[in-house]
């Protein structure tokens, strides 16, 4: 378990944060970026949670602790991404659920018809954001990849999913689809 005795170690005044193996990336490299976008699309769910209930807010629930472990995952350098004591990694598995919880919610709706705006329920609006935030995600840690740093795999494909799956969450909490804001291409021309 972390114990945390100080919030402030002064460690980045320098414009340097520190990865889990102790080394040190400057705060602005791809791979922080990312980290960044994780924890801003976690606690964009956190705000989500406020008006989920039941099932919607238990899924939302695993996402979050799922988040901060994909966090760990992006902050952990190295080639080996086999989950052990010492590196907490993202596994296909928790994809798989993604792709299983998306399947068993998209049943129930029916197909688009439209591109979805953001809106609907409180609810809706607010995993809106965290489902586009997460997207911003995706796109800096294969950025970061690009640029060289090894990233898990099932990291990027848990980012990936996890978009999808905020969205098809969107149209159960917008009442099963019934409350989507549909786009309508050139309504105001």
């Amino acid at each position: 378990m972390v114990k945390l005795n100080r919030i402030y170690t002064r460690t980045g005044d320098s414009g340097t944060t520190g990865l889990s193996d102790g080394s040190r990336a400057p705060k602005d490299d791809p791979r922080i970026e990312a980290i960044g976008d994780v924890d801003e699309a976690n606690s964009a769910i956190g705000v989500a949670r406020l008006h989920a209930a039941g099932e919607a807010d238990a899924m939302l629930a695993r996402i979050q602790n799922e988040m901060f472990d994909l966090g760990a995952d992006l902050a952990t350098p190295g080639n080996d991404f086999a989950p052990s004591a010492m590196a907490l990694r993202i596994v296909p598995a928790q994809v798989g659920r993604l792709e299983c919880e998306i399947d068993a919610m998209n049943e129930g709706l029916a197909p688009l018809s439209s591109f979805i705006l953001p809106g609907g329920s409180a609810a809706a609006a607010h995993l809106h954001v965290a489902r586009a935030v997460t997207r911003r995600a995706e796109r800096r840690a294969v950025a970061a990849s690009r640029a060289g740093a090894a990233l898990n795999p099932a990291a990027l494909a848990y980012l990936n999913r996890l978009s999808d799956h905020l969205f098809t969450l969107c149209r159960i909490l917008n009442d099963g689809g019934a409350r989507d804001v549909l786009w309508r291409p050139g309504a105001t021309r």
